[in-house]
């Protein structure tokens, strides 16, 4: 009787392990299914996002210097990307007169993106590139004499664009603007000098 009893708790014992194990095991498969579903759900949302990003593959660079100075600059490409400039540099925001180069090279310097656009760029173009540019580290001015309708430019970067809507624009605000080129990367973008025609 007493053997009996002892292999019926032996038996009940290993039944219960064998559950345990098969409980473990579930869990362990569920677990790993749902790490599995994570990480595929972030690798597919990533590559998409990567490949759904504008191409900027024709952004120029170019070699500038960065000495202050406080003579006339004059510039390789218009408008420049850098170079040497003023001490003081220009307030970012929006301008309606073109603003001058020696200053807004210095706003580059600090981070800033510089959007350009031919004088004779339609308002509602022009009005989009007002709300498309970001309240900080932007400047927005018209510039005679260019040679496309909108220009972007960073520190030693150019974007040449056929108009305003170019969806390349927020791509490159997105890559430069207080980017990896930028070379006092913090330094301010306000304090500094206002051109005349700043209306934000």
């Amino acid at each position: 009787m007493a053997d009996n009893r002892r292999e019926l708790i032996r038996q009940e014992q290993a039944r219960l392990k064998r559950a345990e194990r098969r409980r473990t095991v579930a869990i362990w498969g569920v677990a790993a299914a749902v790490v599995i579903a994570v990480v595929a759900t972030f690798v597919v949302t990533a590559t998409r996002t990567v490949s759904d990003r504008p191409d900027l593959g024709a952004v120029q660079t170019f070699q500038v210097t960065a000495n202050h100075t406080s003579g006339p600059v004059r510039y390789d490409m218009e408008p420049p990307v850098g170079g040497d400039h003023r001490p003081s540099w220009l307030n970012c925001g929006i301008y309606e007169q073109a603003v001058p180069n020696e200053y807004a090279v210095h706003a580059l310097e600090h981070g800033a993106v510089w959007v350009t656009y031919q004088p004779e760029l339609a308002a509602d173009q022009v009005g989009t590139l007002r709300d498309a540019l970001p309240n900080t580290y932007t400047v927005l001015s018209p510039y005679p004499g260019q040679d496309a309708p909108v220009i972007a430019s960073a520190w030693g970067h150019q974007l040449r664009l056929d108009n305003a809507d170019d969806p390349r624009l927020a791509e490159f605000i997105r890559t430069y603007r207080m980017g990896p080129q930028t070379p006092e990367p913090g330094a301010a973008c306000t304090g500094g000098l206002d051109a005349p025609g700043k209306v934000a």
